[in-house]
């Protein structure tokens, strides 16, 4: 007997296309017919489903949006003190001032700052920004920045040029012939990429992330740092994902990075949507010179709960704890894989530990059964873990005593080459 959410998914997916409205959390990424689809309500790190099944979250904490818990209290009473006043109005809230300030304590670079909701369309403005003030078409990056135009466009040239970026042969449909070759792909932590692209192509802006999986090297930042210089390009970090998670503000000022712009989302509202494209006057002035508005970038909602969400980092020291947490984490799957003679990598990235199995096209069945097996613990469990400030060390000695049993199995299915042969992996569809 089907489900519930099953029953409603597949009645999902003939009004809705996909069912949903976000790739990333489309069941059938994670396991093809067990993953849990919806969710009746949520707190700190865990769900429950419509079923009223409790789960903890040892995955994607909402994409990387709740860095501090799910339905958090003091965000939360926040935002739902400020709504019963009003959220938009003929008026401007000051709301939308107080975090600008709150957020250039941070950022001493910049001078000024502009606020959407997604970080989509904020990296989307801030290449806007690039290119009004630069006059030059073309972007080099490297890492996920968004499904705009101008970053989809990569793919018009070849329609593998996003697959260690985004997803693998992306049919850019509907995206205008006419920017062939201005978004401009190079691998993660390669300056040399870079350079080919900078010698040959008069760019505006080059877009990267501090890190995903491993940081930027010392000799990437160096150089990426002169070289904007001495060609006066527009540098863009992109920190949806990594800003406000191991220090207040950007990772980039750890690394040493020199930005003109940055981007920040996810955690910045704990779930609340708002985003914040902060940079250097000479580009943040182009802002009122090129049309770029919304009537929904003014709610209130969204600068509350920033507002908040930066006075809690800091009144609760919120990186320090994810760090440390993150590092027994670490410490506890290195122990396990040990243990039971199974070959995985660590990721560099302090606060979204990630591993990686070591088995080549064996990879994706292993990370299928990974997550069946974790999701009869009771847990929503992938590769990698957005941590919160709500995991606490009793949490993770619990999902890490989970982790070994799981990987004990593992280790049978290993050794014997028929039974992984009848697992069916993860599917990809979007």
């Amino acid at each position: 007997m089907q489900s519930i959410e099953k029953k409603i998914w597949k009645r999902a997916l003939k009004i809705i296309p996909g069912g949903n409205g976000l790739l990333s959390k489309r069941p059938e990424r994670f396991l093809r017919d067990n993953w849990p689809i919806y969710f009746s309500k949520a707190k700190g790190i865990q769900i429950w489903d419509l079923n009223n099944k409790k789960f903890l979250d040892m995955s994607l904490m909402g994409v990387g949006t709740s860095t501090l818990g799910y339905a958090n209290n003091f965000i939360d009473e926040k935002v739902k003190k400020n709504i019963s006043k009003g959220t938009n109005t003929t008026l401007n809230c000051i709301e939308e001032f107080q975090l600008a300030e709150k957020i250039l304590k941070y950022d001493k670079f910049a001078d000024q700052v502009r606020f959407a909701r997604g970080g989509g369309e904020a990296m989307s403005f801030a290449i806007r920004l690039a290119r009004s003030k630069h006059k030059k078409t073309k972007i080099a990056f490297s890492g996920y920045h968004g499904w705009h135009d101008w970053y989809v466009a990569a793919n018009l040239k070849n329609k593998k040029n996003l697959n260690n970026h985004l997803l693998k042969n992306l049919d850019p449909l509907g995206i205008p012939k006419e920017l062939k070759d201005s978004a401009l792909p190079f691998r993660f932590n390669n300056f040399e990429d870079l350079l080919k692209i900078v010698n040959t192509k008069k760019l505006s802006a080059i877009v990267i992330e501090c890190g995903r999986y491993n940081y930027l090297s010392k000799y990437f930042v160096k150089k990426i740092n002169k070289l904007c210089k001495e060609k006066k390009i527009c540098l863009i970090i992109d920190e949806i994902t990594t800003g406000w998670r191991e220090t207040n503000g950007g990772l980039y000022k750890l690394l040493g990075l020199k930005p003109d712009i940055v981007v920040y989302g996810k955690s910045l509202g704990n779930g609340y949507a708002i985003s914040a494209i902060v940079g250097k006057k000479k580009y943040m002035n182009n802002a009122n010179k090129t049309f770029a508005s919304s009537v929904a970038w003014t709610e209130r909602v969204g600068f509350t709960a920033g507002i908040s969400v930066i006075d809690y980092f800091t009144k609760k020291n919120v990186s320090k704890h994810l760090i440390k947490i993150g590092r027994v984490i670490k410490k506890g799957w290195l122990a396990s894989a040990k243990k039971n003679k199974i070959e995985i990598e660590i990721g560099e990235v302090k606060t979204i530990p990630t591993f990686r199995f070591k088995y080549g096209n064996d990879n994706e069945k292993l990370y299928t059964m990974f997550t069946s097996l974790m999701l009869k613990e009771k847990y929503l469990a992938t590769n990698a873990i957005y941590l919160s400030y709500k995991h606490n060390q009793n949490d993770i000695k619990k999902y890490l005593a989970s982790f070994e049993k799981v990987l004990q199995k593992i280790s049978i299915i290993l050794k014997k080459k028929s039974l992984l042969n009848k697992i069916k992996s993860r599917k990809y569809n979007y």
